[in-house]
């Protein structure tokens, strides 16, 4: 993982709904960190350096380093919570990282040769892309950046599922799913501009017996 990503942090005293507010307007972030055996220690971040560390969307898929002061820690950004209009941080959950642990975690997925998949350059097909990220489980030093997709060969009508998405060596979906179950939901699939095969012709009713 070339790209390193820095939070600074302050451990919080203050707590509550109302505190929390109070933090916000002065430009605060709270937030929480747990994990590792630890007590879980409430903290606040500067959310202008939260903003612009979270534009770049490795930051969700990579260890991350949490300075507290003099000593730092190795976490993963487990969650976040957005105003529901503002672009407004509202609150972080970070998860420690021990090197010998594995991690449940949320890593982008990027779809590649969409222009040049079957379905699309010979059948005049669509791509849908039912899921944007995947939940894998895997040590940290397995964690990749991303997941890539490629839809090349896929043709109208036809769908990737969740256990047919390649993962890199170390990696393995969070939970484990059966092939063909309903948990084996599609990722992505290709299908036709107007709503797939046209539709049957509805058969004219038989005429009226005389």
């Amino acid at each position: 993982m070339s790209v390193t990503f820095e939070l600074k942090a302050e451990p919080r005293g203050d707590l509550g709904k109302g505190a929390s507010r109070r933090l916000r307007r002065a430009g605060k972030v709270p937030a929480i960190l747990y994990g590792g055996g630890q007590d879980p220690q409430p903290l606040v971040l500067n959310h202008l350096d939260v903003l612009n560390q979270l534009k770049n969307e490795a930051v969700y898929s990579h260890v991350l380093t949490l300075k507290l002061g003099d000593r730092t820690e190795s976490v993963v950004l487990r969650d976040l919570q957005r105003h529901p209009f503002k672009p407004t941080i509202l609150h972080l959950d970070f998860l420690r990282v021990s090197a010998d642990r594995k991690l449940r975690v949320h890593v982008p997925l990027h779809f590649i040769n969409e222009e040049i998949s079957r379905g699309v350059k010979q059948q005049g097909g669509v791509v849908s892309r039912a899921l944007i990220d995947l939940e894998i489980a895997c040590l940290p030093k397995d964690l990749p950046e991303f997941i890539e997709v490629d839809i090349a060969n896929l043709g109208v009508g036809e769908a990737l599922h969740l256990t047919r998405i390649p993962l890199p060596s170390g990696v393995e979906l969070a939970d484990k799913i059966v092939p063909g179950s309903d948990q084996d939901v599609v990722v992505v699939s290709i299908h036709h501009v107007h709503g797939g095969e046209e539709a049957p012709s509805v058969a004219s009713p038989p005429p009226a017996a005389s």
